[in-house]
């Protein structure tokens, strides 16, 4: 998988003169600039806020450069949020598996001390990329149908991991404890923009022990 802008800690730009970087890896600074970029500008002034000018003027590209690579601020704003949830799934479905341990281990983490990992690690990632945690958590709203539709696959990747975390299946109440995994999918995403929003990132780390208690109390 690509680097996502998640990763891309303020990229700069491309040295000045002659270079020797090929032609695949200047489009693909330009693109980690004007994404990060993009994430940047919508955190200070919103998706509504932030024009195209601002975002090449941040990244310190040409008009003509953006529209290469991006059909509108739209496109942009949905190329970032894909490339940034999809790493981000990537991580903790990693740190799942390595929770999990080999398969010949006689005895598995329990629930508990997974959902436990798996929430340190995005809750880290959200503070350690707050702008692009803003993206995917309180700027969506205003991209439009295909934004809320990347949020939504996000969010039913997030219930159906808590699903096999907790071993959520057909016995009975199944189907009660299938729904605890959406609520609690819903609950940790409206408390985590709540902090966001406020700019409260110690809030936002805090949230660990609750979500940890109210998911054993839902799911256990």
């Amino acid at each position: 998988m690509a680097e996502s802008p998640r990763n891309a800690a303020r990229p700069g730009p491309l040295p000045s003169g002659r270079h020797h970087l090929s032609r695949e890896q200047v489009v693909m600074s330009q693109r980690m600039r004007m994404l990060t970029a993009t994430a940047e500008a919508m955190k200070d002034k919103g998706y509504v806020g932030t024009s195209v000018a601002e975002i090449i003027r941040r990244a310190g590209v040409s008009r003509e450069t953006f529209y290469q690579q991006f059909r509108s601020k739209e496109d942009c704003f949905i190329q970032a949020l894909d490339a940034a949830t999809k790493q981000l799934a990537g991580l903790l479905e990693a740190a799942r598996q390595s929770t999990a341990g080999p398969p010949e281990a006689t005895r598995p983490a329990p629930p508990e001390e997974t959902f436990r990992r798996l929430l340190h690690l995005y809750l880290r990632t959200l503070t350690e990329h707050s702008a692009f945690a803003r993206l995917f958590l309180v700027e969506v709203y205003a991209a439009g149908p295909e934004a809320m539709a990347i949020r939504r696959e996000w969010q039913r990747w997030f219930a159906d991991a808590l699903a096999e975390i907790f071993h959520v299946g057909d016995e009975d109440g199944a189907d009660e404890r299938s729904f605890g995994c959406e609520a609690l999918v819903a609950a940790t995403a409206q408390l985590v923009t709540a902090h966001l929003v406020a700019d409260d990132l110690k809030g936002l780390r805090g949230l660990e022990d609750p979500l940890v208690r109210l998911a054993v109390r839902l799911l256990g």
